[in-house]
């Protein structure tokens, strides 16, 4: 015998709607956040009471710090005009900040009085890294002034090791400079020296020469003699080159003395402005370097408050800081080898010019003899005394200057404000530490938002729905209030109270039916759930109640033979009439069916348990019982038991026109809708919509099972 089963296909139904990726499924971003407001405040608490925590434990640290303004500033041996001359400033002024950070500056400071009983350094270990890891030195972005400040858990101690930086600073920075000018003064002392001596021997010649020569009493008409003209000319541009020459000498043996120091070469290069003006200025790549290695330094600093100095990130940054003073180094030293090669070339350039105006010199002076010997011999001897007089003037005069300026210093730099011990911590900073925990703790809510969202698998909307099931959403009935109410009561609620919104509600749903689908394609339509208790009995009461009320001719048949409903929101006695009798062949079906009491109204209970449900729905007789009663009744509802625990709802689908599928706004999830779809899709039942029952009409969430229908 043929069953309803046999009847039905065994394959799902064609072009089943594509399940979107769970991702695509959750609600916008604003709903999500204000679903889970609560989970976002409560980390926001939590994460504002770890803050305080932190505030009331840290141990409060101190800042001093002192400003600098630093001149740049190195030896002139001979005066002449500089305008124009490009200088290395930006180089310069981040090499003095790197120097307040470097080992020599430091431990000169450790050497100060009262340095080795502050608390600060008391820790075991390299005191110079102490200080280093305590100290920031910068440079002002929109001034040339340089910060150099220090942190402390002791205030005083913080102010009192920064003074003794700068202190430091300064007087090695003197120390440097008088060496540079020491160095310089020396090598022209020593040309002093030697050229006193000549001009003293020159001008005993030229006295004797004149006592020996008495015509030379009369004149020598040196005005008048072309030859001895152009002897002085020579003799004036003889005398220039080699002052260059000795200028360039000194430069020179100053640049050999401290090529092993580029910091003390770079103070003396400043003042070799003839090298800067021939070749121009050094690459720039110094200062990016600096610039790169100061900016690391504060990363490392900053990494500090919130690591610890083994952490892997912070020892990175510890070898990218090392290999950059390597680099740093290297292209010091690089500057020297510059420096010294530069000197070394200009001071063969003015020796060869000497070598060449001697010579020129040599051979006027013997034309001038040839001309008048005793006249060009006196002229000669007094353009040589001249010349060694000139000399040695000038370098009298320089020595002078610099021995003043090398016994009152070279103090370019200016302390526009000592360090002073901080009143205020700087660490912890309140505001920012609770500033900083609100935006963790709001990230962090939002994150757990997400996760808690993401595992959530209940349905949120119609248009989630919608896009999950590919059908449409029939409509939503509001939750029905408290306290809970009889199943007569809410199975009946558009028949007590037609105006309410529940009502309204089923009558929406009842409008839908009618607009799905022509009658004759959904005369028989059976109504079920994924899973029990979404009120699948609840919602073929109403509706049938509003279609009745609609004029439509309407029979609600109770077939969830497993655990019946009907009778109890009708109030009837399913013992006496029902399914089960039909069924059993004890009882007609006309005889079975009992009315409602409401105009075009009638319902057939479930009656007394049947053995075999599954078997018994998917009997000939039934199959029969269902023919019959569509032939007069507009309308045939069917309650089902759900349709992922049993086959009896798959039976009676097969069987009907269509089918509606019932989803609990709080119980039903993802998974169990698309498993009672596509349960209702494999026996090719037709799927009218969905009806989202029990939305809690004190959720803003209500809102969005009222939407669109999709």
């Amino acid at each position: 015998m043929e069953t309803a089963i046999d009847r039905t296909s065994s394959h799902p139904a064609e072009g089943l709607p594509v399940i979107q990726s769970l991702e695509s499924l959750s609600g916008s971003m604003f709903e999500i956040l204000w679903r889970r407001r609560w989970t976002i405040l409560l980390v926001c608490l939590l994460a504002s009471a770890g803050g305080l925590l932190y505030l009331q434990n840290a141990t409060p640290r101190y800042t001093s710090t002192s400003r600098l303004c630093v001149e740049q500033a190195g030896p002139q041996v001979f005066e002449r005009d500089t305008s124009g001359m490009i200088t290395r400033w930006d180089n310069y002024i981040y090499t003095q900040a790197e120097r307040l950070q470097s080992t020599e500056i430091i431990s000169a400071a450790l050497n100060a009085p009262g340095m080795a009983d502050l608390r600060t350094l008391a820790a075991s270990g390299n005191r110079v890294l102490l200080i280093r890891g305590g100290l920031e030195v910068s440079v002002g972005k929109k001034d040339e002034i340089i910060n150099v400040s220090f942190t402390s858990v002791y205030p005083d101690e913080a102010a009192h090791i920064v003074n003794a930086i700068v202190a430091a600073y300064i007087t090695t920075n003197e120390q440097d400079k008088r060496t540079a000018f020491g160095e310089v003064v020396r090598v022209l002392k020593d040309e002093k020296s030697k050229r006193s001596e000549e001009l003293l021997a020159k001008l005993g010649r030229m006295m004797e020469f004149r006592q020996q020569n008495e015509d030379l009493a009369m004149g020598t008409e040196r005005d008048t003699n072309i030859i001895v003209q152009r002897l002085g000319r020579l003799s004036a541009a003889l005398t220039e080159a080699q002052l260059e020459a000795m200028e360039k000498a000194s430069w020179c043996n100053a640049a050999r003395e401290l090529a092993e120091k580029p910091s003390d070469l770079f103070e003396l290069g400043n003042g070799m402005h003839w090298i800067w003006g021939r070749q121009g200025p050094a690459p720039d790549q110094t200062t990016v370097v600096r610039n790169e290695l100061t900016r690391m330094e504060r990363d490392r600093e900053d990494s500090l408050q919130r690591l610890r100095p083994d952490h892997p990130a912070v020892l990175a940054m510890d070898a990218e800081i090392k290999r950059m003073r390597i680099r740093l180094d290297e292209q010091n030293a690089g500057f020297a080898r510059t420096v010294v090669a530069l000197a070394e070339q200009e001071y063969r350039i003015a020796k060869g010019r000497v070598e060449e105006l001697e010579k020129q010199y040599e051979q006027q002076r013997r034309e001038a003899v040839q001309l008048n010997n005793q006249i060009a011999q006196y002229t000669l001897l007094q353009s040589d005394y001249e010349q060694t007089k000139g000399l040695c003037d000038l370098l009298d005069s320089t020595i002078q200057r610099l021995d003043v300026t090398t016994e009152v210093g070279m103090m370019n730099v200016d302390i526009l404000e000592r360090a002073e011990p901080s009143a205020k911590p700087s660490h912890p900073q309140a505001a920012k530490t609770m500033g900083v925990s609100l935006c963790l703790g709001l990230c962090g809510g939002m994150a757990l938002s997400f996760v808690r969202e993401w595992r959530d698998q209940h349905v949120r909307s119609t248009q989630e729905i919608s896009a999950l099931l590919g059908v449409p959403v029939l409509g939503a009935i509001p939750a029905m209030g408290w306290p809970r109410q009889t199943p007569a009561i809410r199975g009946q609620k558009v028949r007590i109270n037609p105006d309410s919104r529940e009502a309204e509600a089923f009558r929406t749903i009842r409008t839908a039916i009618y607009f799905g689908a022509p009658k004759e394609k959904a005369r028989t339509i059976v109504v079920t759930s994924p899973t029990a208790g979404e009120g699948k009995s609840t919602v073929i009461a109403n509706l049938g109640i509003a279609m009745a009320q609609a004029g439509q001719h309407v029979l609600i048949l109770d077939a969830d033979l497993r655990s019946p409903t009907q009778h109890r929101i009708f109030t009837l006695d399913r013992r006496a009439k029902g399914l089960g009798w039909v069924l059993a062949g004890e009882m007609s079906v006309e005889n079975a069916i009992e009315h409602t009491g409401l105009a075009n109204l009638d319902v057939l209970t479930c009656g007394p348990e049947v053995p075999n449900p599954a078997e018994a729905l998917n009997s000939e007789r039934f199959f029969h019982l269902l023919a019959t009663v569509t032939g007069k009744y507009d309308r045939i509802l069917i309650d089902s038991p759900p349709a992922t625990l049993v086959t009896d709802a798959l039976i009676l689908a097969a069987l009907c026109d269509a089918a509606v599928l019932v989803l609990h706004a709080e119980i039903s999830t993802r998974q169990t809708a698309i498993q009672a779809y596509e349960a209702l899709s494999s026996v090719d039942a037709t799927v009218l919509g969905v009806v989202v029952n029990d939305v809690p009409t004190r959720d803003h969430r209500c809102g969005c099972y009222y939407a669109s229908r999709g």
